[in-house]
Order: C-alpha cells, then sequence, then structure tokens
C-alpha cells in the first residue's frame, strides 16, 4: 500500500495520465475549473483496472462457475481457497483499491466545498468513490459484519496521500466496525452533495443510496439473528432508489438482453464500472472478464463454465432447453448460457455420476454424455461397453433416469453433444460478454434496479414482514419465471428462498460468495470440477476472507495486521 500511495503522491488519476505534479497544487485551488475534470476522470479510470481483481476475488470464491482445471495463475487460489498472501491478483485488488481512494481523497482535500454547485458534484462524486472503495475492500479483508465487528479487523482508513512522505508513520487497520462507518459516512455525504445525474458510468445520488442500500444489509446480521435497525435503515436506502423514478426493471425480453445493452441505454443500471472498446487492443480482449467465461468471435479462453449447481437452479421450474430445434428458456437467467453444441446433432443423454477413490470414498463428481440409442419408444445409452435403459421422470422435457454400474441412479436429460474442454461440457457463461454486441466488451456492474429490490425483500425479511418481502421477491422472480411467484414466505423458508433468488439473478456479478458468509451461511460445491468438491467451508473458515497481501505489509509504514491463518 505504501508503493501506491506513493505512486499517487500528487501522481495521476488517470491511466494514460495528466500527471497531478505537473499542475502545481496552487494552480489547482486558484483554477480548479480547468482541473477538476481530468482529476476526476483519472479516479473514474482506476475503477477500471480495479474492477477486474474484484471481480475475480468475488465470483471465483462461489459456487456460480467451474474451472476446467487447476492452473498456475494467481486466481486459481480464489477458486481452490488455498489462501497465501502472496498472490498478484489480490496485490493487485488492494493497491488499485487504496489508489482510488488516495486519488478521490486528494482532490476533496485540495477543492473546498461550496464555491459551486458543479464542483460540490464533482466532490460527491469523490466521496462516493472514497465510501464504495472502503466497502469493497472491508467485505474481502474484513470478516463478516456480524462476527464481532468492533474487534475484528477491517482496513486501514487513509483518506490522501500525507504531506510529508518521507516521515511517514500510518495507522494499521480500522475495525470492521470503524471501515464501515467510514464508507457510510462518506456515501452519505456523497447523497447530500450529488445533484446532477450523468447515467449510470459516473456516481450520483441514486447511486450512493444504492449502496448505503448494500452496505446496511451487509450490517444487518444473519435471518436467524437480524440486526433490525440496520436492516430498516436498507429498506429506507432501497425506497429511495426504487421510489426515485430514475430506474426501471427491464422487462423479461429486455433483461434476456442484458449484458448486450451499453450502460447508457440500459434504464436498470445505477452504477457501472463504464468500458470503452478502445481501450482493448485486438486480442487484448481476451483478458477482459468475459474472457475466461467464453471464447466469443475468436476473443476469450473460455476456460470457465457455468457449475452444475447454478444450472440445477436455473432448470428448477421446468428444464431450459437450449438446442436450436426445440429452444425454450423457462428462467430468462438461462440466457445467459450458451452450451457449445457440436456441429453433428449427435443425441446423447447427460448426466453427473459420483467420483470415488480406490477405498470407495466419494471424492468428486464428473459429468457424463452418454450416447442416445432410439429403438422404437425404447431409449438406451451407451457409456463405454455398458448400455443402460432409460426411465422416464418427465419425458415431454426429456428428463429421464438409469440405474448406474455403480449402483447409484441418477438423473439426467436428452441432449445434443456438447464439446468438452478436457473432460468438462462448455456451458458458456455470456453474462460479461458482448455489450454493444462487442465480442468480450463488459462494463461491471456495481448497482441495479434488480438487485435493491432483491436488498429490501431481505431486509424486510429480517424485520418479520414477510408480506413486503414475498411481493418484492416476486417482481423479480416472475419477471425472469412468469408464474411462478412463491405462494409465501415463513421465517422458515425466507432466507433460503432471498438467497436462491440472489444467486440466480445476481450471478456473475461478484457478489455471490460474500452473500453466502454474511448471511452465516457454508458454501458447498458439489458439482463436478477440479476444486475440492466435497469440502464445505463454513462462515467461521478462516479462508472466508483473503489474506492482506504481504508486499502490502512488507512496504507499509507502520504496522499492518496481517488475518489469521487458520
Amino acid at each position: 500500500m505504501f508503493a501506491s500511495m506513493a505512486a499517487c503522491a500528487f501522481t495521476a488519476c488517470d491511466i494514460e495520465r495528466l500527471p497531478f505534479n505537473s499542475v502545481d497544487k496552487e494552480q489547482i485551488v486558484n483554477n480548479p475549473e480547468a482541473n477538476l475534470n481530468a482529476l476526476l476522470n483519472g479516479c473514474y479510470a482506476q475503477l477500471k483496472i480495479w474492477s477486474d481483481p474484484m471481480h475475480r476475488c468475488g465470483e471465483y470464491a462461489g459456487d456460480n462457475m467451474m474451472i476446467r482445471g487447476s492452473s498456475t495463475d494467481a486466481f486459481y487460489e480464489f477458486i481452490s481457497y488455498s489462501r497465501t498472501p502472496n498472490n498478484y491478483r489480490l496485490q493487485n485488488f488492494w493497491d488499485y483499491g487504496y489508489k482510488a481512494i488516495a486519488q478521490a481523497s486528494n482532490i476533496i482535500n485540495l477543492i473546498e466545498e461550496g464555491q459551486k454547485e458543479e464542483f460540490d458534484n464533482k466532490l460527491g462524486e469523490c466521496y462516493y468513490i472514497r465510501g464504495m472503495m472502503y466497502f469493497y475492500l472491508c467485505r474481502a479483508y474484513g470478516r463478516p459484519y456480524y462476527q464481532n465487528p468492533e474487534t475484528n479487523l477491517g482496513v486501514p482508513i487513509v483518506n490522501g496521500t500525507p504531506e510529508n512522505m518521507f516521515e511517514l508513520s500510518l495507522p494499521d487497520r480500522s475495525t470492521v466496525k470503524n471501515t464501515y462507518e467510514q464508507a457510510i459516512n462518506d456515501l452519505k455525504k456523497a447523497e447530500a452533495m450529488l445533484t446532477t445525474n450523468n447515467g449510470p458510468a459516473y456516481a450520483s445520488k441514486g447511486a450512493a443510496q444504492a449502496m448505503l442500500s448494500k452496505v446496511y444489509l451487509y450490517m444487518s446480521g444473519t435471518y436467524e439473528n437480524p440486526n433490525k435497525e440496520y436492516a430498516k435503515l436498507a429498506v429506507e436506502y432501497s425506497d429511495k432508489v426504487i421510489n426515485s423514478g430514475d430506474y426501471a426493471l427491464l422487462s423479461r425480453d429486455e433483461f434476456m438482453k442484458y449484458n448486450t445493452y451499453t450502460p447508457e441505454n440500459n434504464k436498470e443500471d445505477i452504477f457501472v464500472v463504464k468500458r470503452v472498446a478502445s481501450e482493448f487492443s485486438g486480442y487484448d480482449h481476451y483478458y477482459g472478464i468475459g474472457g475466461m467465461y467464453a471464447n466469443i468471435g475468436g476473443m476469450g479462453w473460455g476456460e470457465m463454465y457455468s457449475s452444475a449447481k447454478y444450472l440445477s437452479l436455473l432448470d428448477e421450474t421446468g428444464r431450459n432447453d437450449w438446442r436450436e430445434k426445440s429452444r425454450k428458456i423457462v428462467d430468462a437467467r438461462a440466457a445467459f448460457i450458451e452450451p457449445q453444441y457440436t456441429d453433428d446433432n449427435k443425441e446423447v443423454f447427460r448426466f453427473i455420476k459420483n467420483v470415488y477413490d480406490v477405498s470407495g470414498t466419494q471424492t468428486n463428481y464428473n459429468y457424463v454424455q452418454a450416447e442416445l440409442i432410439r429403438s422404437g419408444n425404447k431409449l438406451t445409452c451407451k457409456d463405454g461397453e455398458k448400455t443402460y435403459t432409460l426411465t422416464a421422470i418427465d419425458a415431454d422435457q426429456e428428463i429421464y433416469s438409469i440405474k448406474y454400474e455403480d449402483g447409484n441412479t441418477y438423473t439426467g436429460v436428452i441432449d445434443n453433444y456438447i464439446a468438452l474442454n478436457r473432460v468438462y461440457p462448455m456451458f458458456y457463461i455470456t453474462k460479461c460478454s458482448r455489450e454493444g454486441e462487442d465480442s468480450q466488451l463488459h462494463s461491471p456492474i456495481l448497482s441495479r434496479l434488480g438487485e435493491i429490490y432483491l436488498n429490501r425483500s431481505e431486509a424486510y425479511a429480517k424485520l418479520g414482514n414477510y408480506a413486503a418481502a414475498l411481493s418484492d421477491l416476486n417482481i423479480i422472480r416472475e419477471r425472469s419465471i412468469p408464474g411462478a411467484g412463491y405462494d409465501a414466505l415463513t421465517a422458515a423458508n425466507a432466507g433460503d428462498r432471498i438467497d436462491k433468488e440472489r444467486q440466480l439473478e445476481l450471478a456473475y456479478q461478484a457478489e455471490r460468495s460474500y452473500d453466502v458468509y454474511r448471511n452465516g451461511k457454508s458454501l458447498t460445491r458439489q458439482y463436478p470440477g477440479p476444486h475440492f468438491a466435497m469440502e464445505t467451508i463454513a462462515p467461521s473458515d478462516y479462508r472466508v476472507v483473503y489474506f492482506i497481501p504481504q508486499d502490502a505489509i512488507n512496504s507499509y509504514p507502520g504496522t499492518l495486521t496481517q488475518n489469521p491463518t487458520k
């Protein structure tokens, strides 16, 4: 972090930057109008490089995706939970976050409030960036809020570049509670100062309120032991966003194309980290967020796929069929999944089987795509040298079961053969691709209206207002699955149903792993992949949070306490 701050000490705010030190401090103060836009644009530019490791830390540690095999890339530690402090992607997340904090703080410290409404609005944008960044850093490096926030450590609060960089001593990590208070104070200041809405690529009053809705939700405890004070505040700030009239939910048909809209043409977006195609040169599109999830138009690695757990959730109310001849999308969110069928239309019976070691202990799961054989009304499939008879479970949806050689009965579907990467069918994820129909272009979403309804639903449930919680939950659920709204929410089922809907709706937006642990639940990933499929990760596990990067500790001018190692 010290190196990051040194780099920011009257250096820049832009990646191709106007150096801060090329403009005299007095010149900035005396003529802010000439320089403020460039400095603020640099803060937004910093978010662009921060959003990549932010996504990987949040999404890869969840259960919405799987990877084709182990990897030497540092991001594999996020998937495998083999946590180490020597991880360059973790370092990037830390460094880029603190650069954004330093850049925003330097502007706040330089420009006096109350000169002009336009200047105050820009200061509000800086407060939003800083408050949002403290929250995102604390949820990654600090334990869930319900777990002793008064004593658990969050992140250091350092608001700006110290004047004397040569006799520098910085504070240790603040508590989780104090870090959240810093984030809230900044976001409330932003809410008060922001008067202009220039679209979702820029901070606005609605963006500050949406982030406060999320922050208070994270503070609202678990379903079993809610903090009703913070749940009420989550409702209050959700109300402000929903009732503002500035945002609107997309229709079902529009939502199924959500990923293709540019943010300025998407009425549901509240705040995004805006990317443009010119920032990527040639095959650099491989390195966009979506590049790991799919290869589109020759761009992308296509090495991570939708998990069997997520696919099963999508199919819960009816099978989603992606085959061209019989295409039927039951859950609108299945539109962001694209199985990579081969051209021969070969029919298979696909199911997932258990994998055992030599002692008979289950160690994993794996896909089987067994050749389908039709003989009149009789359906069989051939896996290796063995042939199995299919028993109908729902013939209309082509869902069947077989009694397999290991003695288990497995349920699967008749489908066309999906191409394999190593041994895994490639269920491409396109939610982070195709913005403006440009291969892997994607502007990471930090807030959108669909999430705010889910925030309010959860907060209402924690307040015991299950009727209001149900109404909000079904608005989102029935947009994706018309007519499939829940008939009731109760203390017994509200947590599971709301969390399931959050998983379905917010998949691939870097929310899932944090959502699981902040509500005191365990993460299970019992589906095919090279991860430890039989492992359960409890919310008390030390690996729920990331280590402070060792390079940040080594370069820090003062004590920077590491997270526990067990």
